[in-house]
């Protein structure tokens, strides 16, 4: 992990000609997410599960996807999170498919999900959004086909 921080952070040393501070590094992140880069703290958290059960494949994209966020941040301000800038230290700089999610297995670090239905498809919502809906009356709308989702009650 350290290594490949150390690398990648060379790497965009030689492209920039400047310095870059090395993050501060924790491994609390919980849920579905494999890491998060903290803009202004100069932090990335990873999750520690994800690492463990995908060591090689998150070592080799986890860990720059979010570094690269930071080195954006410190060359170019705020810009979109996954636009051009972060494109180019991914693509040209790293060597790395510029991709934007993670494909590892997460059934061990998701929470209860709650099952909902559109016109087309069934959909997994999460506890939090879950709630959203019942106790804030919040819609949430299918990507696919535009229609309401509906929550599928076992208990009727």
């Amino acid at each position: 992990m350290q290594r490949k921080l150390n690398q990648s952070l060379l790497l965009a040393e030689a492209y920039f000609k400047r310095k870059f501070t090395m993050p501060e590094v924790n491994y609390e992140l919980r849920g579905i997410k494999a890491g998060v880069a903290y803009l202004q703290k100069n932090e990335i958290k990873f999750n520690r599960t994800l690492l463990q059960e995908n060591t090689d494949e998150f070592i080799r994209q986890v860990v720059p996807h979010e570094l690269a966020h930071l080195i954006v941040y410190q060359m170019f301000g705020r810009v979109k999170p996954h636009g051009k800038e972060w494109q180019l230290v991914m693509n040209e700089i790293f060597k790395l498919p510029a991709d934007t999610c993670h494909q590892f297995d997460i059934k061990n670090v998701q929470g209860k999900t709650f099952e909902y239905r559109c016109a087309c498809q069934t959909h997994f919502l999460t506890i939090r959004r879950h709630n959203k809906i019942m106790k804030e009356n919040i819609e949430y709308l299918c990507k696919k086909c535009r229609g309401k989702l509906v929550f599928v009650d076992d208990e009727e």
